[in-house]
């Protein structure tokens, strides 16, 4: 058995967030000044866990925020970003450059809703959540090859505070601390991606893969969009079999935590 954690982030605001226009896979600007100011709020408010293993989209808005992250945290001065294609961005082909009111159109005009329509040249959500599952995969492999089967914490603690009968583990209340859902794991990962593609991630790992869920979590904050530099957190435990890790167990501790952005005055 081998437990460990997993803190999904959104990366910070770029102009095209404020000017509400599509990004996608083929915009590929930097952050905003807001977004700066979040990914600094972020990365201090995230700066005393040691992140063991950092993954992140290969592009822009992505790296700038998780180099801000790390460039804050007390531990992670050393650490190796891998910078992962499979955390990009949902691509939505024609529509990417444009307003979000032009999905809208193309969506109504399809008689579809704009969450599930798919634009010509972009993504499925299928797709995204392929992508996803395969992310998933490098992911488990390579936290089990670095960090081996047998560590100390990976005793009944730490299998509990993933499938959630912890006691420490099992509440988090309002607004609570940047390690909470972290007590009894030792070796925490960190992903940073983007909105549409966390929203298809967040929805496989609770109606496809069973993901237990915080007490009182209500569905509709559950899938709400995350907001920019929102996070996320997930526990997970493998077990090994012939073919690789398998997921035997995972819980959701937190999603869309903006808790880090209430002080700054141009947060969304």
């Amino acid at each position: 058995m081998f437990t460990f954690s997993l803190t999904l982030v959104r990366h910070g605001e770029t102009q095209y967030n404020r000017d509400k226009l599509l990004q996608g896979q083929g915009v590929d600007t930097l952050l905003s000044e807001t977004g700066l100011q979040q990914a600094e709020a972020v990365g201090r408010y995230l700066k005393d866990i040691t992140f063991n293993n950092v993954f992140v989209s290969n592009l822009q808005r992505a790296m700038q925020t998780a180099e801000i992250i790390l460039r804050n945290n007390t531990h992670c001065s050393g650490t190796e970003m891998v910078l992962e294609p499979l955390l990009r961005e949902r691509g939505f082909g024609v529509a990417e450059g444009r307003p979000k009111e032009d999905l809208k159109n193309m969506a109504n005009a399809a008689g579809q809703s704009c969450r599930d329509y798919t634009p010509p040249g972009g993504e499925t959500l299928d797709q995204v959540r392929l992508r996803f599952k395969k992310f998933l995969k490098v992911l488990f492999k390579q936290m089990v090859d670095e960090h081996g089967w047998s560590r100390p914490d990976v005793s009944a603690g730490a299998s509990e505070a993933a499938s959630g009968t912890a006691a420490a583990a099992s509440d988090v209340a309002p607004g609570g601390s940047a390690d909470d859902g972290l007590q009894g794991v030792s070796v925490h990962a960190l992903a940073v991606s983007h909105g549409a593609y966390i929203r298809v991630a967040i929805k496989h790992l609770v109606e496809d893969l069973e993901c237990s869920l915080p007490a009182g979590e209500k569905i509709s904050h559950l899938f709400s969009p995350c907001p920019n530099t929102g996070i996320n957190r997930f526990i997970f435990t493998l077990s090994q079999s012939e073919s690789g890790p398998v997921l035997t167990a995972a819980r959701c501790v937190f999603t869309n935590r903006k808790d880090h952005l209430e002080n700054l005055t141009a947060a969304e």
